[in-house]
Formats: structure tokens, sequence, C-alpha cells
């Protein structure tokens, strides 16, 4: 007897549609039978009308754990994670102390062990560039690495150690050393001198409205960063994928060293897809992101990119903080905290502009799902709804039509969205599975803490 049927459903997958059921027996997809054919279940979930799905993989997450519980924890932001439809998270290294030794990567895999509402991986910070911290953080399962581009951030000094290199010898050694762990290094790419040359001319003119925060980090600031790591790539020859890729500049820096064969690879965000800096200037510190938001002409190179395969994956860069972090960058946006909630947004936001008809439905599944599995080695496990594989299965409701209301959120940061709040929004997540159970299901956490895994590179 199976433990768990869904029935009637729609089985999408990147590689298409399927009128079929799907049967569950402890943590695996058992079986995919035509309607109708399944054996009998302890419990059946009906689909009427719904796409039945691979959860969605947000590799590029941050809980804030332990350091500020009060911007968000291990369980309110799974339990966002769920909410929306997202069954594995790639968990970024910021914490206090920043995750660039073994004993704190261990330290946040129990914590994530025991609070988790959905599978978790951790980055770690490779910037101590202490051999033996890099190497053994892949022993303890690190799904790849993180660097800054650009100086710590005033302030944040004690969640930043080891995760800033400003200096191109740092970041050399930096990629020599993770090509040694077979993983790769994720780069938030900002060129530091450019910044302190755009920002300092920002500032010496005394502007403290949001639209200078833009002016302070214009694309060649990412550009510039880009191709820098592409000279480096070439000469390590090691995986580097570029973090958020915001603009067309940076976009064609990447396309470039893709053309000449180098190891690179690129993500971007649901903000930088559907909102500009003009929303910058409508929200002041609450579209206040880095790399900053950009033109539509830099949208649209996105999609294309996107589109074309330049990039691999939509992933939200979630980062939550108090109402009261934000709300200090009203008079003066340089005091504002740089980040916004979103990981709510990302399935129900990409599935919105599929059901529209930007692209097919498969594509959609493919860059929220299919591709973050591969390139973080996850695949088939995850990913997919093969016989064999973890059942992370998300059942979205195509069918509702209205606005996101963020203050139903589950994330502890739904006070400060003011992006995604009012946006129009085509169907729904209705249910939930991480690993074999239901963990969200018609609005509400139902599971426990602890419900998600540790997931590592195989």
């Amino acid at each position: 007897m199976l433990d768990i049927a869904i029935k009637g459903g729609t089985l999408l997958t990147d590689q298409g549609q399927v009128s079929a059921d799907l049967g569950i027996e402890g943590d695996r997809i058992a079986m995919i039978a035509a309607p109708g054919a399944l054996p009998a279940a302890r419990r059946e979930i009906e689909a009427e009308g719904c796409l039945v799905m691979p959860g969605a993989i947000d590799i590029h997450f941050h809980v804030r754990a332990p350091g500020h519980p009060e911007r968000g924890t291990f369980i309110t932001e799974t339990q966002a994670a769920a909410a929306g439809g997202v069954t594995t998270v790639l968990e970024m290294p910021i914490s206090v102390p920043c995750c660039a030794r073994v004993e704190v990567f261990e330290m946040r895999k129990a914590l994530g062990e025991a609070e988790s509402y959905v599978n978790f991986g951790l980055y770690g910070a490779p910037g101590l560039l202490d051999r033996d911290e890099v190497l053994g953080m892949a022993d303890a399962g690190a799904c790849g690495y993180k660097i800054f581009t650009h100086a710590v951030q005033k302030g944040r000094e004690d969640e930043f150690l080891g995760l800033c290199l400003e200096n191109e010898d740092q970041i050399y050694r930096a990629l020599e050393l993770v090509k040694e762990t077979g993983r790769l290094i994720s780069c938030h790419a900002e060129n530091e001198r450019l910044i302190q040359l755009f920002e300092g001319r920002i500032r010496a003119t005394g502007r403290t409205d949001p639209a200078a925060f833009v002016a302070s980090r214009p694309p060649v600031v990412e550009a510039m960063s880009v191709a820098q790591l592409a000279v480096m790539c070439a000469d390590v020859d090691t995986h580097v994928h570029i973090a958020h890729v915001s603009c067309a500049a940076a976009l064609h820096a990447l396309q470039d060293a893709q053309a000449a064969g180098l190891p690179m690879t690129g993500e971007t965000c649901p903000h930088y897809l559907f909102f500009t800096a003009a929303d910058m200037d409508r929200l002041g510190p609450f579209a206040m992101i880095k790399p900053p938001l950009r033109s539509t002409v830099d949208q649209i190179a996105l999609w294309e990119g996107l589109l074309d395969g330049s990039l691999l994956a939509i992933t939200t860069d979630h980062s939550p903080f108090t109402l009261a972090e934000k709300e200090r960058g009203v008079a003066d946006i340089w005091k504002g905290a740089i980040g916004s909630p979103g990981v709510e947004a990302l399935v129900p936001g990409v599935m919105t502009e599929a059901l529209d008809g930007r692209f097919p439905l498969e594509t959609a599944i493919s860059l929220i799902s299919t591709q973050p599995a591969q390139l973080f080695d996850l695949f088939p496990e995850r990913g997919s709804l093969q016989v064999g594989a973890i059942a992370d299965v998300v059942i979205y409701d195509p069918a509702p039509v209205g606005v996101v209301d963020s203050s139903r959120w589950f994330t502890k940061a739904r006070v400060i969205d003011r992006l995604y709040n009012g946006r129009r929004q085509r169907g729904a997540v209705r249910t939930t599975l991480v690993n074999g159970a239901v963990v969200f299901d018609a609005g509400k956490i139902v599971a426990e803490p602890g419900s998600g895994r540790f997931v590592r590179p195989d």
C-alpha cells in the first residue's frame, strides 16, 4: 500500500506535462501511473485541475540565524519557503560569526536540522584563505562557497569576516582553494574601487534620496567585477557562478566568458525581473537591494538571458530585516538595510509569467527547480518527478487570479515587503510535500520543525 497518492492532477516537469497520478512510499516517489491506476494509499490527495510539480530549489537564500533572530530564524524562514512551494534552500554564509570555519558550519548545520521545515544546504565562506577550513567545510557537506568582491559593509563586520575579498590577490587565492574542493564559488560581483569612485561622488553632493543609492552602483560596477572574475577563472579553471545578475552589462560580460568556454554560470532574481529603479524612487529603502534595481532595458536583457540559457536559475536572495532597520533609510537612504524578502514570491511570480505566456510552463520548472538541482549536483534526487526521486512535490492551483497579500506571508520579514505586495498573481501554492510528508496545506503549516534535511552535493 502506498503512503500517499496524489490523484487527478497534471504532472509538470522540465520535459513536459502529462495527466497522471503520483504515488509516494516513505520519502520517495514510488509510482507514476495513468489516472485512476494507482493502488490503494493510506492518504489520497485530490489534485484535480492542479499542476503537480517538483518543489522549487532556492539557491540564494538568507536565514540570518543564529546571530539575528529578530530578522528571521530557520523556523520562520523555512516555513515561508514551504508556503511558497520551495522545498530546498541553499543558505548563504552570512551569520554571527561568519560561516568561514568548520566549527561554525557544523553548528549551523545542527541548528538547521533541528528547526528547518524544508531541506537546506549551506555555503561556506573561503575568505579566511585557510586551506584546512575550506577543505573541511567541503568534507562537512558545503554545497558551494560564497564571496563578495567588495569591502565589508560598515557595522556588519562580524557577519562578513571571511566573506568579503576586495583585492585581486585574495580573490584569486579563494578561487584556487575552492577548486580543490570540486565545488563552485558563487560571487557577489561588484568592484570595490568603482564603488568608492561613484559612491564618493554622490555622497559629496550631500544627496540622501533613493536614486542616490542607485547612482552609486551603476552597471559598470557589476560588469567590471564579472569581467575580472572571468580573467581569473580562465587562469584557475574553476567553476565561477555569478550571483544575482542585475544588468545587461554584467550579463554580456558573463556571456563573453561562456562563449570563450569558461566554466562560468549565472542566476538572476525576481526583483530584477519584475521591478526597476522607478520602484526604488517610489518605495525608497524598501526597494533597496544590491546590486540595485535597474532599467527596463536591463530587465529585457535578463529575460533573454534566461531563455537563451546563459542564466540558469531564478532565485530569490531572500534577505530578512526588521522594520526599524529599513525605516532608518526613509530620511537618509544610506542608513537603510539593504535587502528584501522574496521566497514566498518566487514560485507564484514565475508561474504567473508562464501562465501569462512569457515562456512555457516547462521552462518555469527548469529555471526554479531542475537546473538549480543540476547546478549543485542534487539532481535527479531533487528537482525531478521520477520514480526513485525524493518526494519533494508542490501542488499548484493555476485557477485563482488575484494580488499578492504579503501581510499573510510566513517570513518574519513580511512587515518590510513593499515590492511584491499588491502585485498581480495567477495561481497559488496549495500543498507542499517535503521528503514525502505534507508540510504546507491550504494556507497552513502542518508539520513540525526538523521536517527538512541537510542536503549535500552527490
